[in-house]
C-alpha cells in the first residue's frame, strides 16, 4: 500500500488543456473516487498516475517515491479497464496469471496467488473457461483478479462497471466494497455512478474541465457542496434550483422572493449581510420537498406548482412539476405500507401518500381493502392526479441551500444551517 500525491499537474493535448494544475492527496489505504461530467479530465488522472501519459508540468508521487520518470511496469500500479481487457484465447487462470509469468515469479507462487485471489472474489470454479464462456460481471472478476495477483502499491479502477446491466452493477458494487474492506489497499476509482461513488467512497474529487471544484468526504460534498455544480452533481435526482431575491429579515428569518412572488425563509445567519433586492440561487434536493394535503398543517416554506408527470419506481417516486413561473421542480417520494397489525391479516392496499405519516390514531393515509385497487396515480388524498392539477409543496427552514450569482455557497442546510462564506 502506498499514498498517491499529485502536486500541481498539468496536461494538455495539441491546443487542449486537460488537466488544469491539479493537486490531489490520496491517503494510504484511501479510496478516493474521481466524478465529474465526460471529458472532465477522470481518466487521464489515472493514465498519469500509472505512467500511460506524460504529465506536462507538476509532480506525481506514489508513496515516497517521485515517478514522473518511472515506466508504467515499474510504478506498482494495477489498473482495472472499463473493457475488461481479458485475452479471450486465455483462461481465467491464464489472464490472472499472465502478468507473475512475465516476472518470472516461481509456480508456485503464481498458482498460490491466482488461487487466493479467485477465492476472494467467488471466481474459483471459472478458472479453466475462456473469457467468453463468462458472464459480463464474471469477466470483471477476472479483471480485478488479474490486478489484486500483482500485489499492487495501488488500484486505479477506469469505469469497471460501466458496461454492465443494472442488477449486476449492483451486485458488482456490493463485491467491490467488500474488497476494498478486506483488502485495505489503495484505491482511485473513476465513476458516472452516483451510488458508487457515495457507496465506496472515503474521499470524492468533484472534477470540471480538467480542474478539482471540490474535495471531501461524501456526505460532506453532499451536506455542504462548495458551489452549484458541485450540489446538482452530487445527489440524485438533481438538486432543484431557482432564481429568488433578498426581500426583508424578519426576526430570526431571512426571507427571499421567488419570481412567481412567493417567499420563502432561511434562519438567519450572524456574519452573513444580504442587501435587499440583491439576486441569488436557491437550492432545494428533491428529497426534502413534500407534497402536502391542501389544508395539512406544516411549519416551513409552500409552494404551489402544477403536476406534470410522475415516475413510478415501486419504493419510491419521481414527481416532475412546474412553479407558477414555469420553472421545473422535481421532487422525490416513498410510499406508505401497512404493518400486519394495521392490516389484520387482510389485503390492504395503500395509495402513494407524499409526505405522509401515520394520523394519532395509528392509520395510514388512503387505507382501501381488497378487491378493490387503487389508482395508480393516487396521491396525497386525491384519487387521481392529471396534467396542471395544483399541488402544494413544501420544504423545511432548514433544507435549503443558498447560492451567489456567480453560483458560489452561502448557506447550505442539512438539519443545520450552515456559513461557507460571505
Amino acid at each position: 500500500m502506498a499514498s498517491i500525491v499529485l502536486k500541481n499537474v498539468s496536461k494538455s493535448f495539441r491546443d487542449s488543456h486537460i488537466i488544469k494544475n491539479v493537486s490531489l492527496d490520496i491517503e494510504d489505504g484511501e479510496c478516493t473516487v474521481l466524478v465529474g461530467p465526460s471529458g472532465c479530465g477522470k481518466s487521464t488522472i489515472l493514465r498519469l498516475i500509472c505512467g500511460l501519459e506524460e504529465a506536462d508540468s507538476g509532480e506525481i508521487f506514489i508513496g515516497d517515491r517521485y515517478v514522473n520518470d518511472v515506466p508504467p511496469a515499474s510504478r506498482g500500479i494495477a489498473m482495472v479497464f472499463q473493457t475488461y481487457a481479458l485475452y479471450p484465447h486465455m483462461t481465467v487462470f491464464e489472464n490472472m496469471a499472465f502478468a507473475l509469468r512475465v516476472r518470472r515469479l516461481k509456480k508456485e507462487v503464481i498458482e498460490e496467488r491466482v488461487l487466493n485471489a479467485a477465492k476472494i472474489l467467488k471466481i474459483d470454479h471459472l478458472l479453466q473457461r475462456t473469457p467468453k464462456e463468462l458472464s459480463g460481471g464474471q469477466r470483471q472478476r477476472a479483471a480485478i483478479g488479474r490486478a489484486i495477483v500483482r500485489n499492487p502499491y495501488a488500484f486505479l479502477f477506469d469505469e469497471p462497471l460501466s458496461n454492465l446491466d443494472s442488477a449486476l452493477r449492483c451486485q458488482m458494487r456490493y463485491e467491490l466494497a467488500r474488497l476494498k474492506a478486506q483488502l485495505k489497499t489503495t484505491m482511485v476509482y473513476v465513476t458516472h455512478d452516483q451510488a458508487e461513488a457515495m457507496t465506496l467512497a472515503d474521499k470524492i474529487v468533484v472534477m470540471r474541465d480538467g480542474a478539482v471544484e471540490q474535495v471531501g468526504t461524501p456526505m460532506e460534498l453532499y451536506n455542504c457542496p462548495a458551489n452549484i455544480f458541485v450540489a446538482k452533481f452530487i445527489g440524485s435526482s438533481e438538486m432543484n434550483i431557482f432564481d429568488v431575491s433578498f426581500l426583508k429579515h424578519a426576526g430570526n428569518y431571512s426571507i427571499f422572493q421567488l419570481p412567481t412572488g412567493e417567499t420563502v425563509s432561511f434562519f438567519r445567519q450572524n456574519g452573513v449581510k444580504f442587501e435587499v433586492g440583491s439576486r441569488y440561487n436557491l437550492g432545494v434536493r428533491p428529497e426534502n420537498i413534500e407534497i402536502l394535503a391542501p389544508d395539512a398543517a406544516f411549519d416551513g416554506n409552500r409552494l404551489l406548482g402544477k403536476f406534470s408527470l410522475l415516475e413510478d419506481l415501486g419504493g419510491e417516486g419521481i414527481v416532475h412539476l412546474s412553479l407558477q413561473d414555469g420553472s421545473q421542480i422535481t421532487v422525490k417520494t416513498k410510499k406508505s405500507f401497512a404493518t400486519s397489525s394495521e392490516s389484520n391479516h387482510r389485503d390492504v392496499f395503500f395509495e402513494k401518500v407524499v409526505g405522509g405519516a401515520p394520523s394519532s390514531s395509528g392509520e395510514i393515509l388512503n387505507r382501501r381493502e381488497s378487491p378493490q385497487k387503487p389508482s395508480d396515480n393516487a396521491l396525497f388524498g386525491k384519487e387521481s392526479l392529471s396534467f396542471g392539477d395544483g399541488v402544494t409543496l413544501g420544504f423545511a427552514l432548514g433544507h435549503g441551500y443558498l447560492f451567489d450569482e456567480n453560483g458560489n455557497t452561502i448557506l447550505c442546510s442539512g438539519i443545520n444551517s450552515y456559513i461557507l462564506s460571505q
